[in-house]
């Protein structure tokens, strides 16, 4: 399902490049977790993929967003109430019980 209003505004343009960073982030720390001695191993380097997030994030704010196009989401149709159950007529109180 493609949309063809796809938005091209800078602050849309960076924070776009989150997956592909995120993903080259945590291969190249696994590359240098198998390639080092020991001290890249990746519970000593998880920290700059928050570094990364966080510089993609920044990023994305400080962008302009001139040119932005919103998403043509449909309306949310209003909530349908059910009727409540029909309330059967007052009868005697020990009819139907056998007594």
């Amino acid at each position: 399902m493609s949309n063809p209003a796809r938005c091209t505004c800078p602050r849309c343009s960076i924070r776009n490049l989150m997956g592909p960073a995120v993903v080259t982030t945590i291969g190249v720390l696994f590359l240098l977790s198998e390639m080092g001695n020991g001290y890249f191993h990746i519970g000593h380097t998880y920290p700059v993929l928050f570094i990364v997030i966080g510089a993609i994030l920044l990023g994305s704010s400080l962008a302009s967003i001139e040119g932005h196009v919103e998403a043509n989401l449909p309306p949310i149709p209003p909530p349908v109430n059910p009727e409540p159950p029909a309330v059967p007529p007052y009868s005697h109180p020990s009819a139907g019980q056998g007594l």
